[in-house]
């Protein structure tokens, strides 16, 4: 089985880029309710993983910083605690799950390293225990 059965496209998910700011993050990361999102640079590529942790250590740590300020402050400007590890496209799906294991989604990139998408671990999840108690097709 290949991987890309499990992607859901870079069109289809919520991501910033470093040149993003603090404040257009946080509101999309409250609108979709997200807690952690994907980051790329400016060539497209997974540079690591905005957290809700990572915002409110830099509204913390910054003492002058507040919400009105926080359009201000680029996403290059915070520090990321986080950075999913990537998988790439033509990655066997042991791999894929073995990857997924401590993480709630998993970058996907392709053969240049460019961001394609994730793959979420629930979806992951999802597929096996239907394959073991809902009897799938395992050529799906």
């Amino acid at each position: 089985m290949n991987i890309a059965f499990f992607l859901t496209p870079k069109k289809e998910i919520i991501y910033e880029k470093l040149t993003h700011t603090m404040r257009q993050a946080m509101e999309r990361m409250e609108y979709h309710r997200y807690s952690a999102i994907p980051i790329l640079d400016k060539e497209g590529k997974y540079v690591g993983t905005l957290t809700e942790g990572d915002l409110l250590w830099k509204l913390k740590n910054d003492e002058n910083l507040n919400f009105k300020d926080a359009e201000n402050i680029f996403i290059s400007d915070i520090n990321l605690h986080v950075k999913n590890k990537p998988v790439h496209i033509d990655e066997d799906i042991g791999h894929l799950v073995e990857t997924s294991i401590d993480q709630n989604f998993v970058p996907v990139v392709d053969d240049n390293n460019v961001f394609i998408g994730i793959i979420k671990r629930s979806d992951i999840i999802n597929y096996f225990h239907n394959l073991l108690y809902r009897k799938i097709d395992v050529g799906a």
